[in-house]
């Protein structure tokens, strides 16, 4: 094991630290770190960083039951087409995108750069997200409907988008929960880690048939990401996650550009 593979290990316990201390985006970091770190390609990364996902999610999910933050109705509702899309996408979409895609000159885009330039869009949206950090709405200053058409419709798109890059897409799923079902913003957070276990876990089925899972590796690296949630929970007690959380947001913003930098021009 060579010195990048020891960061690339200690990375998985950072992703559970920052989930365990801001309640989500840490994830978004396990991509990057299974493909520079641990020498994974992007499609077997992005389905590993599904059960990395999924497993951490479960773990939060657990906790917030037990607090009683979890709606149930409303986190059915929203995962149902999540878990179908995102299944769908890993078993059938993500093997059937041609490892060339197109050229540009002598630059040649595969299937692989393909994948990271659409995460690393997708790290640089979750970022500003982080970095704005704006304040939705209290629950009695709205006034969308309950809506479980666009419900139903947000939950395939972010299935989709989940599939492809493997991240939770909780800054997609939160906004949703709260001007959608009128969700307090607490329950909010608690039901989208509800929501992100039960899709990610069940699109990762999907890679099971199509790829040759290294379970000692996987289960290994989840496990040391599981670790790190209780020492971000324990951390928390004296540090406010919320004052991270537009740090780790222009963080992740610089490594969408390391991503983009890396792809196109190294």
């Amino acid at each position: 094991m060579d010195i990048t593979q020891i960061f690339g290990y200690f990375g998985a316990l950072v992703i559970g630290i920052v989930l365990g201390l801001i309640g989500g985006g840490g994830s978004i970091l396990t991509v990057p770190i299974l493909v520079y770190l641990l020498y994974l390609n992007p499609v077997t990364a992005t389905a590993y960083s599904l059960f990395v996902v999924g497993s951490s999610a479960f773990v939060g999910t657990v906790r917030n039951i037990q607090k009683g933050l979890v709606d149930f109705k409303t986190g059915i509702v929203f995962a149902i087409p999540a878990f179908i899309s995102v299944y769908l996408t890993r078993k059938y979409l993500v093997p059937a995108i041609p490892e060339h895609l197109f050229s540009i000159n002598n630059f040649e885009v595969t299937k692989d750069i393909g994948i990271m330039l659409f995460f690393a869009l997708i790290m640089a949206l979750a970022s500003i997200s982080m970095i704005k950090n704006r304040d939705i709405p209290a629950i009695g200053e709205l006034k969308t409907s309950f809506n479980y058409p666009l419900i139903l419709i947000e939950g395939a798109v972010v299935g989709v988008i989940t599939g492809i890059v493997g991240a939770g897409g909780g800054f997609l799923i939160i906004p949703a929960l709260v001007l959608m079902a009128k969700l307090p913003m607490k329950k909010a957070v608690a039901t989208s880690l509800l929501i992100i276990a039960v899709k990610s876990l069940i699109g990762f089925i999907g890679d099971i048939e199509n790829l040759d899972i290294d379970w000692t590796f996987l289960l290994l690296f989840t496990s040391i990401s599981v670790i790190g949630i209780f020492i971000g929970i324990y951390l928390s007690n004296f540090i406010e996650g919320r004052k991270l959380k537009k740090g780790f947001g222009y963080f992740v913003l610089f490594m969408a550009v390391y991503i983009l930098y890396k792809e196109l021009v190294a």
